[in-house]
């Protein structure tokens, strides 16, 4: 992904100290819960088994394995801009017949429609050309899966400003109304779309407890699940070519 030199420097840094990213590497159980939603919701909302996926801008591979195990997708393949991440992956998927390579999400040697999906998990938000990927990934793939930080979320933002780990990654969440007009402008439309997920990736353990024992309900509240959510997904087509 196009993240200035700076910000692969900065996830190239984590992998090196963690042996992956802070929060998939980490032993926190903020941590652990919100990563799992992020990955269940994904599972509810897209549709991988038998299909060619294409993960666009996979990391240290952690979700992406995750995909590949309980999605069932018949080829799953991850790029990402980080080597030592990539390099992580490639050592974390053992037996998995999943390639994972170092590549720019915003121009990748695939041809069109190459892949049935394309998913930008939490890939947007740190860069500086959001649209130019929601363009490519329409280019390789009819159906893209998209999940980022909800943008209406106030606590959320606040965070991107105080929190120093938020700022050296370039984090700038993006609103829901916001993202579906880049996927408008290029040329698909809305599929489906979802508001997941209550507890902060690091906060104290009494803490995770409590926000995910309340996450269900927050979820089931339209308004609420907009302003207090922590993700969205959204999963949007294109024509067919």
């Amino acid at each position: 992904m196009r993240r200035t030199g700076s910000r692969v420097e900065v996830f190239d840094r984590d992998v090196i100290n963690h042996g992956g990213y802070v929060y998939t590497s980490g032993g926190r159980l903020s941590s652990r819960l919100a990563t799992t939603r992020l990955t269940d919701v994904v599972l509810e909302l897209g549709r991988f088994a038998g299909r060619s996926v294409l993960d666009m801008g996979c990391g240290d591979g952690f979700h992406t394995i995750k995909y590949w195990d309980a999605g069932k997708p018949r080829l799953l393949v991850g790029v990402d801009a980080a080597r030592n991440a990539v390099g992580v992956a490639n050592k974390s998927k053992g037996t998995r017949p999943i390639r994972f390579e170092v590549g720019d999400v915003h121009k990748l040697p695939y041809a069109d429609d190459s892949f049935d999906v394309a998913l930008l998990q939490g890939v947007l938000h740190h860069d500086d050309n959001p649209k130019d990927i929601i363009r490519e990934a329409f280019r390789i793939a009819p159906e893209i899966i998209i999940l980022e930080p909800n943008g209406y979320n106030a606590g959320l933002k606040l965070i991107e400003k105080v929190s120093r780990y938020h700022r050296e990654h370039g984090e700038k969440s993006y609103s829901p109304r916001r993202l579906r007009g880049w996927i408008r402008e290029c040329g698909g439309s809305i599929c489906r779309q979802k508001f997941a997920g209550f507890v902060p990736m690091f906060c104290p353990d009494p803490m995770a407890r409590a926000m995910k024992a309340v996450e269900p309900a927050v979820e089931a509240i339209r308004l609420v699940s907009s302003m207090l959510c922590a993700v969205y997904v959204v999963v949007a087509a294109r024509p067919a070519r």
